[in-house]
């Protein structure tokens, strides 16, 4: 058989670690839009400055009705991304976020080459992607935080925002737990 397609492939074998992260952000309503021009130029910004680890930063847009843009990362290991998660600005960005979506949604979903997924829906009004066929439960408890749900013990740190911070300040300020 004849073929004009130039097939490529990959050795990853540099690469044991090798963990994979979509993320979504979806316009819920029209001020959300704000938020979403407000976030998306930070976070180029962010992985523009090549953080330890990462390897490749991909801009993607899901949809356009409903706005919905999203990113895949590629990062050296799960260490890496744990570190950069809970270092300035993304740990100020994820707090904010979680105290208020500003009319948006986000999600994030992640792969590791070694084995273990992970992902959270906050404000996404639609299952997708592990939600539209798994069993979907509130991100409480040992559910809160993505490196317990990877089921990584050797990379369990501590959340970014902790859940009692999270629901302690929302408490006080009056806004009801539950996301």
């Amino acid at each position: 058989m004849h073929t004009s397609v130039n097939r490529q492939t990959v050795d990853l074998s540099s690469y044991p670690d090798l963990v994979v992260v979509y993320l979504g952000m979806r316009v819920n309503r029209l001020y959300g839009m704000r938020t979403l021009m407000g976030y998306g130029p930070q976070i180029g910004r962010s992985a523009a400055d090549k953080p330890e680890g990462l390897l490749q930063h991909e801009p993607l847009l899901w949809s356009l009705f409903p706005m919905h843009v999203g990113i895949r990362q590629y990062w050296q290991d799960l260490p890496s991304l744990l570190s950069w998660a809970r270092s300035e600005p993304h740990r100020l960005w994820w707090r904010n976020f979680l105290r208020d979506s500003g009319g948006t949604g986000f999600w994030h979903e992640t792969y590791l080459l070694r084995g273990g997924m992970e992902a959270v829906y906050d404000d996404i009004p639609k299952q997708q992607g592990f939600a539209a066929f798994a069993p979907v439960h509130p991100a409480r408890g040992p559910l809160f935080g993505s490196a317990a749900r990877v089921g990584r013990p050797e990379d369990n740190l501590a959340p970014v925002v902790s859940e009692e911070e999270l629901y302690t300040q929302e408490s006080a300020h009056g806004v009801a737990p539950g996301r």
